[in-house]
Formats: structure tokens, sequence, C-alpha cells
């Protein structure tokens, strides 16, 4: 068994390698040290450990993404609910704007329902949220938060607070998808979720950009993420403020060390380099991101 082989090869696949176990040289050090110390037929199992180190997800981690992803698909089928049943006072035009809130809030309703079987079937019991369980306003179970006229005929505004809901929750799968990573099960299903996060993101920018309100002077909102703009006017100062939070870091113009302006010798600027990709969330900062609408 050639070790230096096998390490070389997993660097050729994940040059991150290291950075998750140890540098070369320490590794191959390690390695042998065990070909010394161990029989031949134990360095497999020395092999695996290291591998496992690397990559492993346990359970727990399944679990733990699976329970926060619920969270978030809770709290988004909440609000689609609640949209959907004040057609006649949230000031949502009839037609296509109503029926695609309804057709969205039909998709969260569908993730929830699965992510509940799913967790189930691990056997945890999902916690229960209700539309009490959330404050849309933003403001922590007072109702008096940033957002506290979405419902209240201000169509802009509700909008707004669907953008970041949608662009939040795109990157927020982008950020767990690698606990998931040995779940092709669940990472599968994960990543199907999150391709309709991004097609509902998109649909929500372009109804934003058809209404033409609280977006900057001199800003064609666009379908996706420019930069790290929220899209959302600053004269707002407290709306504006508490989505931010969702497009911070998002003007990243380089990927795997590897520049995206003029790559190739091809004109690309810093806005459309920073389109190209979109950028994870960790946890910490999603939690931060979603506590605001959170009672309790």
């Amino acid at each position: 068994m050639n070790i230096q082989n096998i390490i070389s090869e997993i660097e050729n696949v994940d040059p991150e390698v290291y950075e998750r176990l140890d540098s070369r040289r320490h590794i191959m050090k390690r390695f042998s040290f065990i070909g010394k110390t161990l029989a031949l037929a134990a360095v497999p199992t020395a092999l695996g450990s290291m591998l496992n180190k690397a990559y492993g997800q346990t359970t727990d981690d399944v679990k733990d993404v699976l329970l926060f992803a619920y969270l978030l698909e809770n709290l988004e089928a909440e609000f689609y609910k609640r949209v959907v049943s004040t057609f006649a006072t949230n000031g949502v035009p009839a037609g296509a704007a109503q029926g695609a809130m309804t057709t969205i809030r039909d998709h969260e309703v569908a993730h929830v329902n699965f992510l509940k079987s799913v967790l189930t079937s691990l056997g945890v019991t999902p916690p229960t949220y209700t539309a009490a369980s959330f404050d849309f306003s933003g403001g922590k179970g007072s109702g008096t938060g940033p957002f506290a006229t979405a419902f209240t005929n201000n169509y802009a505004v509700l909008l707004a607070v669907a953008q970041t809901f949608e662009d939040t929750g795109v990157r927020a799968y982008k950020g767990q998808a690698p606990r998931l990573i040995n779940n092709n099960d669940v990472l599968q299903a994960a990543l199907q979720i999150h391709s309709v996060e991004a097609r509902h993101a998109s649909h929500i920018r372009q109804m934003r950009r058809n209404l033409g309100q609280l977006i900057p002077a001199g800003v064609l909102l666009q379908p996706w993420i420019t930069q790290a703009q929220s899209g959302i006017d600053a004269g707002n100062s407290s709306v504006n403020a508490a989505i931010q939070l969702s497009y911070n870091g998002e003007n990243a113009t380089t990927q795997a060390s590897v520049p995206i302006t003029n790559i190739g010798g091809q004109m690309i600027a810093a806005n459309e380099a920073s389109e190209a990709f979109d950028e994870p969330l960790t946890k910490a900062e999603i939690t931060a991101i979603v506590n605001p609408f959170l009672v309790g």
C-alpha cells in the first residue's frame, strides 16, 4: 500500500485536505510511524480514521442540519400562509402576483412536511411551530420591528421581506450542505430544495423590479445578487439595516483562490464576478438574521 500515492490522489481531488487534517509533512511522518508500529492489515483502519476526521459527518450532524432547515422552512411557510390569508388587506395585486405567492406558499409547506417526515424517520420529534412562533415585523415578538408595515397595505415592504427570506434560504442551504456530504439521500433532497429557493428568490426580485419601489435610485434590480447589495433603498434605514445582514459577504470576486474579474482575458467587471457565485452563510450568521423573527 503506497500511502503517499493515496494522499496525493486525495490532494488532487481536494486541495484543502490538509486544512482539514494537518500538514503534508506531519501526515507522512505519522504514517511512517504507523508502518513501523502496526501490522500492515491495520494501516487501512488508520487511514480510514484519518479520512473520517476530514470528511466524516455523524448522524447528529444530519439531524442538526435538518432541524435548522426545518425552522427556516417553517418561518417561510408561515410567512407565505399569512401573505395568502391577508390578500384582502396586504396590497398584493390580484392576478399573477397573488398566484405567485400562493404557489410559493405551497412549495414551502411541502418543504416543511418533507423535513418533518425525514426527521421523524431518524427518530427525532420535530418542534411544533405555528404562526405564533414568528414575528414577521422582525421585532422579536414585539410586533413593532422594522417590517411592521409589511401586512398593512405595504406591498413594497412585504416583497422586501420575502426577497430577504428567499435569498437567505439559498445561502443557508449552501452553507450547511458540506455537513450532509456523507448522506447522499439527504444531501440530494437539500440541494433540490436549495434550487427551488433560488427560483423563488429570482421571481420575488423580478416582482420587486416590476413594482419599482424601495429600490435605490439608479439601481436596476436583477434576479440575482450583485455585490453585497440588498436592493433596498438606504433611505429606509431600519429596513435596510435589518436586511443587509443577509447580503454581507456576497461581494466576493475570488473563488478557490482564482480571481474572477477579467478571467481568461475576458472583460468581466466586479459586479458580474460577484453575481456569478453565491456565497454560503454559516449557521451562526443565519441565526443572527433569523433571531429577530422568532418569538421568545
